[in-house]
Parts: C-alpha cells; structure tokens; sequence
C-alpha cells in the first residue's frame, strides 16, 4: 500500500488527520470484558477443563505441571471467547454517534487528539531507545557474520 503522503510530511498530525477521515469506513467499537467479567469466565474454563482432563483420567496428583497447563490453556479459551464476541458485536462511528447524541462530531476531534498523542508518544520511545536498538541489531549482525565464518 503506498504512503499517503510524502515522506517529509508524514507527520503524527497529519497521519491522525487522515486516520480520523477515514474513520467512517475504518473505525469499528467493539466491546472488551473487563475485570470481574474475565475472572467468571477463566475460572468457569478452569473447571471445564479440570474435570474433563480428570474424566479422561489425568489429574494433578499424576500429573504435577497440570495446574500450569490447565490455568494457561484457560486463558486461551477466554480470550478465544471475549475476541469473538467483541468481533461479533461492533459498532461504526456513525452508530455511536447516534447513539450518544454527538451531533458535532465531537468524538472525532477527541479521537485526532489521541491517536495523535499516541503517535507522538511512540515515536517518541522509539527515539529514546535507538542506541539500544542499533547496539542489537549490530550485535545480531556480527553474530551471524561469525557464524557465517
């Protein structure tokens, strides 16, 4: 995909702005479960998976990583259930402005700003810690260079 603008006016600004004009096509809310919602829904896949490995024979006391792999894999199956239904429910930008009444747009203005800020900040970290980013990449050069050899 080619870069929208020439590269000595790719600012964060300007990047935001065309973020924000495509938000109507682009930008998707999706709902996220947080906190206490995520506890019910990792323990109930906890005691799923507890007793169906124990029907099947395997438990903790025969097996003593079990826990680990039960609480992991637990994890995975929540997540798997929380990304679905938060793909499987999604609102346009237009939607949410309806449904809260923002008749001026105001949510865009608050949506430029902070993917501006973030912009900014990222670039920002990035700058902060280049010294380190080029001692590893010239580490893993010379590494390869030598193995090479």
């Amino acid at each position: 995909m080619p870069d929208p603008f020439p590269p000595d006016q790719n600012a964060p600004r300007l990047t935001a702005q065309a973020m924000v004009a495509r938000a109507p096509q682009d930008l998707v809310f999706t709902m996220r479960f947080l906190g206490r919602s995520q506890e019910i829904l990792h323990s109930h896949f906890r005691r799923f998976l507890e007793t169906r490995l124990a029907q099947a024979g395997v438990t903790a006391e025969g097996h003593p990583l079990l826990p680990f792999f039960i609480d992991s894999h637990a994890v995975e199956l929540r997540d798997f259930v929380a990304t679905g239904v938060s793909l499987t429910r999604s609102f346009r930008l237009d939607e949410i402005e309806i449904l809260t009444g923002d008749v001026e747009t105001l949510m865009r203005v608050d949506i430029w700003d902070a993917i501006a800020a973030h912009i900014e900040m990222a670039e920002k970290r990035f700058s902060e810690g280049i010294d380190r980013v080029v001692a590893g990449l010239r580490a893993e050069e010379t590494a390869l260079r030598e193995a090479r050899s």
